[in-house]
């Protein structure tokens, strides 16, 4: 294994905590910052730099749509955090669940994983509903600029049933279909470049839709822990050995920044939520 997939690997390895950078008005508030594109920066950077001071994550996702709000002054600050995230070498996923159909999703794939963009992550989340097909642009961008995809699988928010939980043909699920789609494309891949989003909140609906997530090859990122209610044993009830294995990026946003604005809260924060993180999931 090599490239992205490796970098990834072996940043989990060291810590399953991903700290996302999610710019949001109250969070900006609660900092004594300006909902602006300037208070989205200086919010970021300064959990960025926090990151980097605590020595036990080195992985974060800013939400898109967070800085998307702002229009082009947004994406400036975006394509600025993302240049800081690769200089103080963290993998960075951009959390912009695209999806379309042919040249359109090709457009997107180039757009979070050129190395001639400035929007340029190590990674990228993706819809695969509208067919797991439609993803075959993202496929091909994964390897041609060593990125990374994780697709929406099984999400936590409550009207995602209706369609992940919905019945196949064949008696499965149509969440297990996307898994399945994801796991087959890596075992022809020279290594595993498509993860899952799974959250860590559903409780027992991967055990109650036949989906074994412990099997699954390739790396899942599960956003609730912290502030969203799941616990560290939650993560390993549901995801067995996968955290141990450096394959489970373990995302914590307000539970992180809340902690804000001060620095040393941060860095404090972030090392105890990795040390939680490490002891459930018999990370070493």
């Amino acid at each position: 294994m090599s490239g992205a997939p490796a970098r990834l690997r072996t940043a989990l390895l060291g810590s399953p905590l991903c700290v996302g950078l999610d710019p949001h008005p109250g969070e900006l508030a609660s900092w004594g910052l300006p909902d602006t594109p300037a208070g989205a920066r200086e919010f970021s950077l300064r959990l960025l730099g926090a990151v980097g001071a605590s020595g036990r994550c080195r992985v974060v996702k800013p939400q898109v749509a967070l800085y998307e709000r702002f229009g082009s002054r947004g994406f400036a600050v975006l394509e600025e955090v993302l240049a800081a995230a690769r200089e103080a070498g963290l993998f960075a996923i951009a959390d912009a669940k695209r999806g379309d159909i042919g040249s359109t999703m090709a457009g997107y794939a180039s757009a979070w994983l050129s190395h001639e963009s400035p929007l340029q992550a190590d990674a990228v989340t993706v819809s695969p509903y509208l067919g797991f097909g439609s993803l075959a642009p993202v496929c091909e961008a994964v390897t041609e600029f060593d990125g990374m995809a994780f697709v929406l699988a099984l999400t936590s928010n409550p009207s995602g049933p209706q369609v992940q939980h919905a019945r196949t043909a064949d008696g499965g699920s149509v969440a297990g279909t996307v898994v399945a789609e994801a796991a087959a494309a890596n075992a022809v891949a020279s290594a595993p470049r498509l993860g899952l989003v799974v959250g860590a909140t559903v409780g027992g609906a991967a055990r109650e839709l036949g989906i074994g997530l412990a099997d699954f090859a390739g790396p899942i990122l599960t956003p609730g822990y912290g502030a969203q209610g799941a616990s560290a044993e939650d993560l390993r009830a549901l995801f067995g050995e996968a955290g141990a294995q450096g394959r489970l990026a373990v995302n914590s946003s307000r539970g992180i920044s809340g902690l804000g604005p001060s620095d040393s809260a941060l860095r404090e924060g972030i090392v105890r939520a990795a040390d939680d993180l490490a002891a459930a999931l018999g990370v070493d």
